[in-house]
C-alpha cells in the first residue's frame, strides 16, 4: 500500500487571486535565512524527528541550492516571532533555470491556525512578478489544509500522470482529500494539465528541483 499522505501532488497558479492575500500579524516579521541558521532550516519541514531527515535535507541543499548559494540566502525566508525566532519558512525559486516554484512552505505546528501561513505565502506570492507566472509547487495529500490555502491563491491540481521523473499520484490522493477536506473546500479544487514547456523543463534534470 502506498503512503497516501505522502503521495506526489503538483499544483500550478497561472494568476494570483489577490482576494487571498493577508498581512503579517503584529509582532511577527519576515527576513532571509542567515547562513548560521542553515541547521535550523534543515529541520523545518519535519514536525517529528527532524534529525532523521537531516541527511536528506543536506543532500537536497547540495544538489539544488549550493550552486546558487548566495541566491538561496537572499530568497529563503523565515517568518519570525517577536524574539526573532523562526516559526515559518517559504520562498520562491527559479527551478531548472526557467520554472517559478514555491519551496518548503511550512509553519511550525504550534503556530498553525493563527493566519501566519496565509500571511507568509502572501508575502512570497506578492513578490513574484507577473511575467514569472505560472508558479508551481509540489505537495502531498497529507497537506490538505495547505492545499485548501493554495487553492485560495489560485493554484490548480495538475492532472498529468508524470511530472519530470516523478509520478503524479492524483488518482490516489483525491479520495483522501475528499475524506479529509470540508465538502465546500473539496468542491473548490480546480484541475488542469501542465503546459508542455513546463513538462520539458522538469525532464531536463534527474534532480527534482521543487
Amino acid at each position: 500500500m502506498p503512503d497516501i499522505e505522502g503521495c506526489n501532488l503538483f499544483m500550478c497558479c497561472k494568476a494570483l487571486d489577490k482576494n487571498a492575500l493577508s498581512e503579517i500579524p503584529e509582532g511577527f516579521t519576515i527576513r532571509p535565512c542567515r547562513k548560521e541558521e542553515l541547521d535550523i532550516w534543515y529541520g523545518f519541514p519535519f514536525d517529528h524527528e527532524p534529525e532523521k531527515y537531516r541527511d536528506y535535507m543536506q543532500q537536497y541543499f547540495a544538489d539544488v541550492y549550493q550552486p546558487r548559494e548566495a541566491e538561496f540566502f537572499r530568497k529563503c525566508l523565515f517568518l519570525c516571532d517577536q524574539n526573532d525566532t523562526p516559526v515559518g519558512t517559504c520562498f520562491a525559486w527559479k527551478a531548472y533555470g526557467s520554472v517559478t516554484t514555491i519551496h518548503w512552505y511550512k509553519i511550525r505546528k504550534e503556530y498553525e491556525g493563527h493566519g501566519l501561513g496565509r500571511a507568509l505565502l502572501s508575502a512570497v506570492m506578492k513578490e513574484i512578478p507577473e511575467e514569472d507566472y505560472p508558479v508551481y509547487l509540489h505537495t502531498q495529500p497529507g497537506s490538505y489544509r495547505a492545499i485548501k490555502l493554495y487553492t485560495d491563491f489560485g493554484f490548480a491540481l495538475l492532472t498529468d500522470q508524470q511530472v519530470g521523473f516523478r509520478e503524479n499520484e492524483l488518482e490516489i490522493g483525491l479520495p483522501y482529500l475528499k475524506e479529509k477536506m470540508p465538502e465546500a473546500d473539496f468542491a473548490r479544487l480546480r484541475f488542469e494539465s501542465a503546459p508542455k514547456d513546463f513538462l520539458q523543463a522538469v525532464k531536463s534534470s534527474p534532480v527534482s528541483q521543487f
